[in-house]
């Protein structure tokens, strides 16, 4: 009965570390891949399986060994680099890079996996890039270019040099292009010349073209009432050679004649008895005396 009790315990013992062994055994049998990462697959160093969908997955225990790598968008931010324009202006330059690894076994076999190894080869390339598209423009261009110009000749500069390591270059971004704080003021103060020497041109050029216009129109002007006051004479002579011919119509009928000197006698009596004082002289040969005496 004792060995049968001191048998129990060693039993009890043995089961515990039986079933240990089976969890330990059946936990190496399988591996779990979440979002947004690869799950890597390597037997005796080499890789074997990739998993880019989430789930559980078997392996085989003690000799497939599993590991991850990012598989989302990764953003890496560029040191802060002086860079040489066109014109010899020296700017500050700080940008940052969109990236994402498109082939896992590509970036494995080139890069060893590593995701700084990534981004040190992003750093050089980026540089380059960036360096030599702004040596090629002059400061105006590259402030003008920070609607997209400058980050599309960057992106065209890089190519698709990327994709020998597996991965994607979304984008290259540009947090600041500036100058340097010791020659700011000065660079400043020379736009700031150069823009109100331009201005000065564009006023002096506008006042002139204001001139010739004016000039233009004060021409047009003088040609138009000319040519006016010439209709009018023509006008005025062709009225007053009417006005003759009627007249010598007039007076050719001789009661015509008297009766059109009588209507101007009447007028001039109107015109001339318009004050307070009625009283009127004629003379005996007055037309209009005439014809108290008829």
């Amino acid at each position: 009965m004792a060995e049968k009790k001191k048998t129990r315990p060693v039993r009890t013992v043995i089961v515990v570390v039986l079933v240990i062994l089976l969890v330990l055994l059946f936990e190496s049998c399988f591996f779990t891949v979440h979002r947004n990462e690869y799950g890597i697959v390597r037997q005796f160093g080499a890789v074997v399986d990739i998993k880019s969908e989430p789930g559980l997955y078997f392996k085989i225990p003690f000799i497939q060994q599993t590991g991850t790598l990012p598989n989302t968008v990764l953003l890496y931010d560029l040191p802060v680099s002086d860079m040489i324009s066109a014109d010899k202006t020296t700017l500050i330059a700080d940008c940052f890079a969109i990236w994402r690894i498109d082939d896992p076994r590509l970036f494995i076999e080139t890069l060893s996996g590593s995701v700084s190894n990534a981004e040190s080869r992003i750093n050089a390339n980026v540089y380059n890039a960036l360096k030599t598209v702004i040596s090629s423009m002059t400061q105006a261009e590259i402030i003008s270019g920070r609607d997209g110009t400058l980050v599309g000749a960057i992106m065209a500069n890089i190519g698709n040099s990327f994709e020998r390591y597996g991965i994607r270059l979304i984008a290259v971004e540009t947090k600041k292009i500036d100058l340097p704080d010791d020659n700011k003021t000065a660079v400043f103060n020379r736009m700031i010349s150069e823009r109100n020497n331009i201005a000065a041109g564009y006023l002096a050029e506008g006042e002139s073209e204001a001139k010739e216009i004016r000039n233009e129109a004060d021409k047009k002007v003088r040609i138009t009432l000319a040519e006016a006051e010439a209709k009018a004479a023509v006008i005025r002579a062709e009225g007053d050679a009417e006005y003759m011919r009627i007249l010598s119509e007039v007076y050719d009928d001789p009661q015509e004649a008297e009766f059109y000197t009588f209507m101007i006698a009447l007028d001039a009596l109107k015109a001339s008895m318009n004050g307070a004082e009625k009283t009127l002289i004629l003379d005996a040969d007055s037309p209009i005396a005439r014809i108290f005496y008829d």
